[in-house]
């Protein structure tokens, strides 16, 4: 069994000391059991006036069958890093605008409010002081938050949630439906509510036993005290008061999360003074990250890699930074110079940007200047979760390397973030195993494409020809690797090396990083472009005698599953597959799964029955009778990211062909498997057993 994770929680809390150095040779492999029982750093954020930072993480709990999130506070009075909550269900943290309160999201039930019906608690707005005490609800009512902020002055949170039916018209809807789901009918948009503050703090100092607000049959049950700002058809994805008070922001998505036209994600804008609420972009993109300016003049925004494009039609390109003008509507590309993928920004207190910015398998920070992006002095690896305070000078960023666990760091001199102190010190215990070394590795694709991957060897094998290898395939596809730390389910290349497999990390076509053309030219090819490159990859291994022929094996999940299903329709090189949350067919997915207009695109564009050719020499299940290889697959039935009946259908036809093969199915899993940690920690179990015991030896002579 995993160790308890409480320990992961009380070395974290004994902070600030040097991160140590990499562990040298003699030390011990780490076990599946420790690798499993890392904490994930989620979100970082400074205070307003630099003086402390909150860090939200999740661990897993083993005992509860849960994954708990947590929230620790660092002050740079005492330099240390304590836990701020102790609930195990905290998370999205953000500090009030005089940093006296911290106000997160949870679904623990209001105490004397406990639904015993409900099978899934709402998400909650909550309150905790910075410097002690229990933490408390904003409000009593069960509404499930989609987004929150802060006022400018602190004296309100905005929120969006669902529009709640009366007692009324539930009663009549549950009196005529039961329990049947009208699809896409009885969908409802969102409202966007403001609730004062004070009167959280002051019944939280009454200490009285809760009690809803009565209302009466044709009232919304909506909090006493609140203010309904704008309503939307459209969910409520996040929202950005402008700090001068004069109008709030937010980025729609469809109430469905399903992404069938990018039009339902946009921005739009309310007005404090007369309620007027305008659209201000209409485009082929998700836009996400929206911040103000410090004087409320500018809105900046970020669209993530694969996220469709604001000029022209839909396409995925890399990650990119704009401005936009809300007086004029009008849109500006920012850091247009840099030729890889921004990830993230913050937006500094007089007003600079600094982002961080993925190029090959580094991402580092940049600052922003129009059209430029200059990249700031950083140590070796990755930079992520970039957070500025209100008023601070500082910089709160999170950096790892591929063997350095993820820590946040503290930057005085945001220009400098090579300086920067590390605050927190978790998974230590990844420093005291043997580490793998790596390296990149490139190779010629056969249009003459340069296309990059990492070479994971395992500890002090650095440099061995003839290895066992595990080509370990990315998801997204816009996913890629590099130096970077990650140590979970689905980031296990550390713990293959560490079990004796050299690891191939292909970057291939589609890939973040590397330029949008490079990332374009997957579509229409969705898996017979980016498989090519990785075959090619192999095969410039096993010539330069890196990769032992015989003992090849091949895994991924999600689209690292897809392109898993394709490659082994298209050689019987590999001993042995894993995969997981992957396609063999388009048709289906595309219509079950909740990326469709980006699936569309992947494909060249349209429907399946617009371009059915595509669709169907792109899919593996029209060859499987080729396929050979030993095959395990891993899947949660409750998907709907890639439709669990793919997998399903894979298992069908091994069956069918007499492949030997297994099926492992998470019940009550989504497409992340975060219900569970034991079904992640069994996946990996299993996917190292399957590779040991049909890829591990040499074939046999014959």
């Amino acid at each position: 069994m995993p160790g308890n994770p409480r320990t992961a929680f009380v070395l974290a809390a004994s902070l600030l000391a040097s991160i140590p150095a990499l562990a040298q040779p003699g030390k011990d492999l780490i076990t599946l059991d420790e690798f499993m029982n890392a904490t994930e750093i989620k979100e970082v954020r400074l205070a307003p006036d630099g003086s402390a930072a909150v860090i939200a993480t999740v661990a897993p709990d083993w005992k509860q069958n849960r994954f708990r999130s947590d929230l620790w506070i660092w002050k740079k009075k005492t330099g240390e890093t304590v836990p701020l909550t102790r609930s195990g269900h905290a998370h999205s943290p953000l500090w009030s605008p005089d940093g006296r309160y911290i106000a997160f999201l949870s679904d623990l039930p209001v105490a004397g409010l406990e639904d015993k019906e409900s099978e899934e608690a709402p998400e909650q707005i909550w309150l905790i002081g910075a410097d002690s005490g229990e933490s408390f609800p904003l409000y009593q009512e069960k509404l499930d938050v989609h987004a929150f902020a802060w006022s400018g002055d602190g004296s309100q949170i905005f929120f969006s949630c669902a529009a709640p039916l009366a007692k009324s018209a539930e009663e009549t809807q549950k009196a005529e439906w039961k329990d049947v789901i009208r699809w896409r009918e009885q969908e409802r948009g969102d409202l966007l509510l403001a609730m004062p503050v004070g009167s959280a703090v002051a019944a939280a100092q009454d200490s009285s036993p809760p009690h809803p607000a009565a209302a009466g049959d044709n009232a919304l049950p909506l909090p006493p005290g609140s203010k309904t700002i704008a309503t939307s058809d459209d969910a409520i994805q996040e929202i950005a008061p402008d700090p001068k008070g004069a109008r709030i922001a937010w980025v729609t998505d469809s109430v469905s999360r399903r992404l069938e036209d990018p039009k339902h994600n946009e921005i739009y804008l309310v007005s404090s003074s007369d309620g007027q609420v305008r659209r201000l972009t209409d485009n082929d993109a998700e836009e996400n990250s929206l911040r103000w300016s410090p004087d409320g003049g500018k809105l900046f925004f970020h669209v993530t890699a694969a996220a469709g494009a604001i000029d022209g039609p839909y396409r995925d390109v890399q990650g990119r930074l704009y401005v936009l003008d809300p007086a004029r509507g009008a849109v500006k590309r920012l850091g247009a110079d840099f030729t890889g993928s921004f990830e993230g920004f913050t937006v500094m207190g007089d007003g600079r940007l600094i982002a961080t910015g993925l190029k090959g398998t580094e991402q580092q920070l940049y600052a922003i200047d129009g059209d430029r992006a200059v990249r700031l002095p950083g140590l070796p690896g990755t930079y992520a979760g970039v957070d500025a305070g209100l008023h601070a000078h500082g910089l709160l960023v999170k950096h790892s390397t591929l063997t350095d666990p993820v820590q946040v760091f503290l930057a005085e001199d945001p220009s400098h973030p090579e300086q920067a102190k590390p605050i927190s010190r978790f998974n230590l215990l990844f420093t005291q195993r043997a580490q793998p070394e790596w390296r990149t590795y490139q190779w010629k694709a056969d249009d003459g494409t340069t296309v990059e991957g990492v070479l994971i060897y395992p500890p002090h094998r650095m440099g061995e020809k003839k290895l066992r290898m595990l080509t370990l395939i990315h998801g997204g596809p816009d996913g890629a690797d590099g130096n970077y730390f990650a140590a979970d389910w689905y980031e296990w290349a550390t713990l293959a090396a560490a079990n004796g497999w050299l690891v191939f990390r292909p970057n291939y076509r589609g890939s973040s990083g590397y330029g949008d053309e490079f990332m374009l030219q997957i579509s229409p090819h969705l898996v017979s472009r980016p498989g090519k490159d990785i075959l090619e990859g192999i095969d410039a291994l096993v010539k330069d005698g890196i990769a032992d022929p015989e003992r090849l094996t091949v895994g991924g999940y999600s689209f690292g599953g897809f392109l898993t299903n394709w490659l082994i329709t298209q050689t019987t090189e590999f001993k042995a597959a894993v995969t997981g949350a992957g396609a063999v067919e388009h048709a289906a997915n595309w219509g079950n799964d909740d990326l469709t207009y980006d699936d569309a695109w992947y494909l060249g564009g349209g429907a399946p029955w617009q371009n059915p050719g595509i669709y169907q020499s792109e899919a593996a299940l029209f060859q499987m009778d080729k396929v050979k290889t030993p095959t395990l697959i891993v899947a949660g039935n409750a998907d709907v990211r890639v439709s669990y009946l793919e997998d399903v259908l894979l298992e069908r036809a091994l069956q069918q062909l007499q492949v030997p093969h297994s099926l492992l199915v998470f019940p009550g899993e989504g497409h992340s498997l975060g219900k569970n940690p034991w079904h992640g920690y069994i996946k990996v179990r299993e996917e190292l057993r399957w590779l040991e015991k049909y890829g591990g030896q040499a074939r046999a002579a014959r």
